[in-house]
């Protein structure tokens, strides 16, 4: 699995350079699934924001960049409909975008569905947005969990480090680097704080991070 873990989309030519290496052909011949299941987890979206990533918002890319086709795999709808149905729609796409919510949600139905399982095996890049992002790391920190059942800020840990999106966005605007800091220093773990305009690319562990915009790495 490739790694393109955003804060905001694919919101510049940078990040959007990143995904086209990391696919190694053009948009236009990839098929593409979109997983918006993180938005149920957070208590400020809903229908409508599920809505709006999976028909497109063009400011963040995602689902309107071109591709051959655009699925849609919600993964609280799995346990029922079997593996031997859903592997095979994993397997054969090029590409899955990740939308955000809430990252403990997102890793519940990651581990239920047997997603999670699947996904270090699979020869496919994963393009997270926020918590679509933020999955892919060990913890989140209390800060960032909205799902009123989490058992606790602990994700899937396929990377080795945590995330902090959205820095200096204007409608979080206590999403500081400061507070960034703080956060990584109760977590104690390695981290990233990046905005809307920067992304991390992790291929076979080697991380880069693309920015056209700020990030700090956190120790």
């Amino acid at each position: 699995m490739k790694l393109l873990l955003t804060s905001g989309g694919i919101t510049n030519p940078s990040i959007e350079a990143a995904l086209l290496d990391l696919l190694g052909k053009p948009i236009a011949e990839c098929h593409a699934l979109c997983i918006p299941t993180a938005q149920w987890g957070h208590q400020m979206l809903g229908p409508q924001s599920v809505r709006s990533f999976i028909v497109g918002d063009p400011q963040r890319g995602m689902t309107t960049m071109g591709w051959a086709s655009v699925g849609v795999l919600e993964l609280s709808a799995l346990p029922t409909v079997g593996r031997e149905r859903w592997e095979p729609w994993v397997r054969e796409a090029d590409v899955i975008l990740v939308d955000g919510g809430d990252a403990t949600y997102l890793t519940h139905w990651m581990l239920e569905s047997g997603l999670a399982e699947l996904v270090p095996r699979l020869d496919t890049v994963w393009v997270g947005l926020s918590a679509g992002s933020m999955v892919m790391t060990p913890r989140i920190g209390a800060d960032f969990v909205s799902w009123t059942q989490a058992p606790d800020d602990r994700t899937l840990g396929v990377v080795d480090f945590s995330i902090y999106p959205h820095v200096g966005h204007p409608m979080m605007p206590e999403n500081t680097m400061a507070d960034a800091e703080r956060w990584a220093a109760d977590l104690g773990l390695p981290a990233y704080a990046v905005d809307d305009d920067t992304a991390i690319v992790v291929v076979d562990g080697q991380v880069e991070v693309v920015s056209e915009g700020t990030w700090s790495q956190l120790a």
